[in-house]
């Protein structure tokens, strides 16, 4: 098949995926609370690390990374369990609205001057019920699509997603240019992600009720017994599908290689990086990395659901990590403004490659009395994962990120999942 045929293939799959109303609806959905998130996530960035009232060190960068990863890793294991009790179209109804709220009430805190643990834990809530509503998306896609169609609508969901969440983000940056970097401008510009949440929430009443799910409650009489046992029974099915195993293992030690490059590109977009040309650093050289992290999830989305189809999940997958390890090595090691950019977008399209491929295969390989706790399961290691790595680091890069100790360690999770996934996948 030629390129423009296999191009003409895929836009045909696309167009057939939004002719499915309840898929319509879904994505959208989806729309509202990515954009939501990338601008709260930027705002709250700029907050804390660009902000000329106060100071940023990389212990204080990596509470920040914390605040909005560990989230889901605190409650994840047990909202897992009700997202596979629970009505999901409720669920989806009532966490946006509560998300809604401590949207704004982490923008009063931050109008208010409030730094440190009081700003991180509001942070922490509304990243925590962002992450509930975001597993509970991912549960109810194979409600919306066929079968057949789960990595071709995955990929078009996840890859749009991002591309949205990278849109908010860009929103926010330019907020924040019309309405002041300091505390004040910093406020009003979070607050403005309220409205994805709201929007969320009424695109979610549009569901008939039960309509994403679950179909059976496989799930103890009593809530409590049912929340408590929500991480043991994610695991236990994770553990006993190979496919879901094996992709976890990849995309862990992904997220840990990513934690470290990320907090090292962070410090030397703050403090060491100058323009070079109309490449520029600081907060908006973080946008230009967003920008070309967003450029590699769209390849990444175009290209898995071929390359799987062509080499299997298995050679895909361990390709990934190969060519993350090589941008590493090539790209990241320099230090230097483009070619961290460079970098930025090869590394990030490899690891949603590696994304695509572990959603198809939960979504696919686990049946739905337990898909939303292998979900949530999966959420709680990949935030884990990459907030243990970003403290790590966070003890041994000095101020300006300059490290080619940590860079070669990134190097070195990339190939340690290499042989992980290749030996867990048998």
């Amino acid at each position: 098949m030629t390129a423009q045929a296999q191009t003409g293939a895929k836009l045909a799959t696309s167009r057939a995926l939004l002719t499915l109303r309840d898929f319509r609806k879904l994505l959208y959905l989806r729309f509202a609370m990515h954009w939501g998130d990338g601008l709260f996530q930027a705002g709250l960035a700029g907050a804390v690390l660009f902000n000329p009232e106060r100071g940023a060190d990389p212990l204080t960068i990596a509470g920040g990374f914390a605040a909005l990863l560990l989230p889901y890793s605190l409650v994840g294991p047990f909202a897992g369990a009700l997202l596979d009790r629970w009505d999901r179209r409720r669920v989806l109804v009532v966490a946006n609205l509560l998300r809604g709220a401590a949207i704004v009430a982490a923008a009063a805190a931050v109008a208010a001057g409030m730094q440190g643990l009081p700003l991180f834990t509001l942070a922490l809530l509304v990243m925590g019920i962002s992450r509930f509503a975001g597993a509970g998306v991912s549960a109810s896609l194979p409600h919306v699509v066929p079968a057949r169609r789960l990595v071709a609508a995955n990929a078009l969901s996840v890859t749009a997603g991002a591309m949205v969440a990278v849109l908010g983000g860009a929103c926010a940056i330019g907020l924040r240019a019309v309405l002041g970097s300091g505390d004040t401008g910093s406020a009003w510009t979070t607050s403005v992600a309220v409205v994805g949440s709201l929007v969320a929430a009424m695109l979610a009443t549009r569901f008939v009720r039960g309509s994403l799910g679950p179909d059976t409650v496989d799930e103890p009489a009593n809530v409590f017994t049912a929340v408590a046992s929500g991480l043991a029974s994610g695991a236990r099915t994770a553990a006993g599908t190979p496919t879901v195993r094996a992709g976890l293992v990849a995309l862990l030690a992904h997220r840990a290689a990513f934690g470290i490059s990320l907090l090292l590109t962070v410090l030397l977009m703050r403090y060491s990086f100058s323009a070079v040309g109309p490449l520029k650093a600081g907060l908006a050289g973080l946008g230009e990395l967003a920008v070309m992290g967003g450029a590699g999830i769209l390849l990444a989305g175009l290209v898995t659901p071929k390359l799987v189809a062509r080499f299997g999940r298995r050679a895909v997958v361990t390709g990934g990590l190969v060519v993350a390890a090589a941008a590493q090595a090539g790209l990241g090691l320099p230090m230097v403004l483009p070619t961290v950019l460079l970098a930025a977008f090869a590394i990030t399209a490899a690891g949603q490659v590696l994304k695509l491929s572990v959603d198809a295969s939960i979504q696919r390989d686990v049946g739905d009395e337990t898909r939303g706790r292998v979900f949530a399961l999966y959420d709680t290691l990949f935030n884990v994962t990459q907030v243990a790595a970003v403290s790590f680091a966070a003890f041994f890069v000095p101020l300006d990120g300059h490290s080619v100790g940590l860079q070669l360690v990134a190097i070195a999770m990339y190939l340690l999942g290499v042989a992980g996934h290749l030996a867990t996948s048998r």
